[in-house]
């Protein structure tokens, strides 16, 4: 793949920051950077090309929670004419211990992906992504259910006890932390983190032939601000403990390179979750085997969930 344009969500600081310094160290062209202001993806621009030495970096404002943000971030990438190769969907949180909705009622774990679903249709739509680009979204490792203090919701039981077997019903509930969803801070990341990964899979069946899509988990990278809501067991017992265990933690640039691995896969392996080996939080990462994620009527539920919750589709290039 042509290293030309690339553009990273959450980019001012942690995973993001570290994805978006270390593209440039491979030569790409123009790197987006963006950040919840203006003057923050400015400064973030301008921090970036004083430590790299290179003049790569476009500042672009991007909130995730905000529509109108959105379509104003596609319009200055329509204004450009040039379309993005590397589409790094970084931007996240690990909630915390109270339940917090955004404005259009979405839990605000799950919230990250509904604007990152809005921008990939906005550019897929638009023709701005390139003929062979590469789509990666962050994963998780507590998704996999063998991570201590992690659950997750089996959507097909919640559906066929609530939602009259309504796996879709049951994946929107989990949107918007609704009825029949006892919050608790862990399981709605777990939660949010394999619907990224349903997403993956049924974006996949609907992208151009060339393009391809993956979730990659960063893997456990305690020093970055997405712990900053955590709860405190995670927060000052978990987080503690893994730094403290050689193997069980590493840096901000070791797990971005797992973005810019991923970037490099082919589209043989198109909307699959790489993460570390079971059981392991850090390491080379691998597909994930485990069945839950490649359960394709969850997959398709998720997909109509967040179609239904976001307002936006795009018609599957073969199915």
């Amino acid at each position: 793949m042509e290293h030309s344009i690339a553009l990273v969500t959450g980019a001012t600081s942690g995973l993001g920051y570290a994805a978006a310094r270390a593209l440039a160290g491979e030569g790409w062209r123009e790197i987006i950077v963006t950040g919840r202001s203006l003057a923050r993806a400015q400064e973030t621009a301008t921090q970036l090309a004083d430590e790299t030495k290179v003049q790569v970096f476009t500042p672009q404002e991007l909130e995730l929670d905000t529509p109108s943000s959105i379509q104003s971030a596609l319009t200055e990438v329509v204004k450009r004419g040039r379309p993005v190769d590397f589409l790094l969907l970084n931007a996240g949180l690990i909630p915390g211990k109270k339940r917090v909705l955004t404005a259009a009622g979405i839990e605000a774990t799950q919230a990250p992906l509904i604007g990152h679903h809005q921008l990939t249709l906005g550019l897929l739509r638009a023709n701005l992504l390139s003929a062979n680009a590469r789509i990666v979204i962050a994963g998780s490792e507590a998704a996999r259910g063998d991570v201590p203090l992690f659950s997750y919701t089996d959507v097909a039981a919640l559906a066929a006890t609530r939602y009259q077997g309504d796996r879709s019903a049951a994946v929107e509930v989990l949107l918007r932390s609704g009825p029949n969803v006892k919050y608790q801070a862990n399981r709605a990341y777990a939660d949010a983190k394999i619907v990224v990964a349903w997403w993956v899979a049924a974006l996949a069946r609907r992208l151009p032939p060339g393009m391809a899509v993956y979730a990659v988990s960063p893997g456990s990278t305690p020093d970055t601000k997405g712990m900053r809501n955590a709860g405190p067991a995670l927060k000052w017992l978990m987080v503690p403990l893994v730094k403290l265990i050689p193997g069980m933690s590493h840096t901000p640039e070791t797990a971005a390179h797992r973005y810019l691995q991923a970037s490099a896969f082919g589209t043989d392996v198109s909307g699959q979750f790489f993460a570390s080996a079971p059981k392991k939080l850090t390491g080379p990462i691998e597909a994930m085997r485990q069945p839950h994620f490649h359960d394709r009527a969850n997959q398709e539920a998720a997909w109509q969930a967040i179609v239904k919750v976001s307002g936006v589709d795009f018609s599957p290039a073969a199915t």
